[in-house]
């Protein structure tokens, strides 16, 4: 294994932590579920850094990071939701968001005769959604240990509900700009 490889290889660890945050977070084990999410949180963190500061980036290591990242999510605010911590509007609002990102990645990619080199890279809403939904898994799972007025947690929903709305239309309308541009290059 070679440094190159690192930013790959946290993104599989964080692919491999989704079980047993799940687990925990179903069996309420919430400061070993904390641990863990924090764990897989950091390592979002840092096979970017590394990728980029090295030059790591790859086309595999573009497409692992944000796969690694939805089913981390995604696993974690179903488990959530299960247990109660989460409202199923919000859980389907994320689901549906995360669904039509990969969809009209897929799309616009094959649409767009891309390179098979070509690296994917999120828009920066993406990735400031990102960050706020690991904040709010933290956050749920740290006020089961330390408890805080329900507001809070209602508050903390708007937002990831407003970020998650924004970030999905910030795709909607990169994706558009591309078609355009397509259309511009290729007049039929």
């Amino acid at each position: 294994m070679s440094f190159s490889s690192l930013p790959n290889l946290l993104s599989i660890l964080r692919i491999i932590l989704t079980v047993p945050v799940v687990m925990t977070l179903l069996d309420r084990q919430y400061f070993l579920a904390m641990v863990l999410f924090f764990v897989a949180g950091i390592t979002d963190a840092l096979d970017g850094w590394i990728a980029k500061r090295y030059s790591f980036q790859t086309r595999l290591g573009s497409i692992l990071d944000p796969i690694a990242d939805k089913l981390l999510l995604v696993s974690s605010f179903m488990a959530l939701y299960v247990i109660r911590l989460i409202p199923l509007w919000l859980l389907v609002l994320i689901f549906l968001r995360d669904f039509m990102i990969i969809s009209g990645t897929v799309g616009c990619f094959i649409g767009s005769g891309a390179s098979k080199n070509d690296l994917l890279s999120p828009s920066k809403l993406s990735k400031i959604n990102t960050v706020l939904q690991i904040i709010l898994v933290l956050f749920l799972v740290i006020v089961q240990i330390y408890p805080v007025p329900v507001q809070y947690s209602t508050i903390f929903f708007i937002i990831i509900a407003t970020s998650t709305m924004l970030s999905g239309a910030d795709y909607a309308w990169i994706w558009i700009e591309q078609i355009i541009l397509q259309e511009k290059k290729n007049p039929q």
